[in-house]
């Protein structure tokens, strides 16, 4: 079975991405020992996957994705955005949600969740994926399930938020199953031959 390794530790990330890759061994960040914090001096999502996926490719002399995501919410004019995992002062996924409720002042907003997935591989050739799942953001929290945003990220076809929802029901339609969906179908692809319309310039 063909290795990746995932330029992150997030448990959450990890399990989303083993589940939907079920052909390929996952590898975290721990499991091949690297311990640098990789600073993401990026303006965008591509750009943040891209320098993290660099890093750890040039580190693991392996096959290596990296994905970035967030929350754009169109009443913040996209914010959070690339730094939906950094917005308030602590950066729990708490606070940070607590931060948006208090700047959209008890106004819903049309939102959608963005995931860009980088792949760097042997050849050092590299490749970005991105998936977008539009929805909207409600003025409270509703269930318990998911993480960061999840509880006030309504689906409007499903009349539930993401933290409402099933693991395998949130794994049908999320941005970051898009953007994976792009990605398995270039490594299925890619065993005859190149998909360079996919490659980073």
């Amino acid at each position: 079975m063909k290795e990746l390794v995932l330029a992150s530790n997030n448990k959450h990330k990890l399990e989303e991405i083993q589940n939907i890759l079920k052909d390929y061994i996952i590898l975290s960040l721990e499991d091949i020992g690297f311990k640098e914090e990789i600073e993401e001096t990026g303006d965008t999502f591509k750009e943040n996957s891209l320098i993290k996926a660099r890093r750890v490719a040039e580190f693991s002399k392996k096959i290596t994705i990296a994905d970035d995501s967030g929350l754009c919410i169109d009443l913040l004019d996209g914010a959070p955005g690339v730094y939906s995992a950094r917005y308030s002062t602590s950066g729990t996924d708490e606070d940070n949600l607590q931060k948006v409720l208090k700047n959209l002042n008890g106004k819903e907003s049309t939102a959608k969740y963005v995931c860009v997935i980088s792949l760097i591989d042997l050849e050092k050739r590299e490749y970005t994926f991105t998936g977008e799942c539009p929805g909207k953001i409600i003025t409270k929290k509703q269930g318990i399930g998911g993480f960061g945003y999840d509880p006030i990220f309504f689906i409007e076809s499903l009349k539930k938020t993401f933290a409402e929802i099933s693991f395998e029901e949130k794994n049908k339609i999320s941005h970051r199953k898009i953007a994976l969906d792009k990605l398995l179908n270039y490594l299925i692809l890619s065993q005859g031959g190149d998909l360079e319309k996919d490659k980073v310039k």
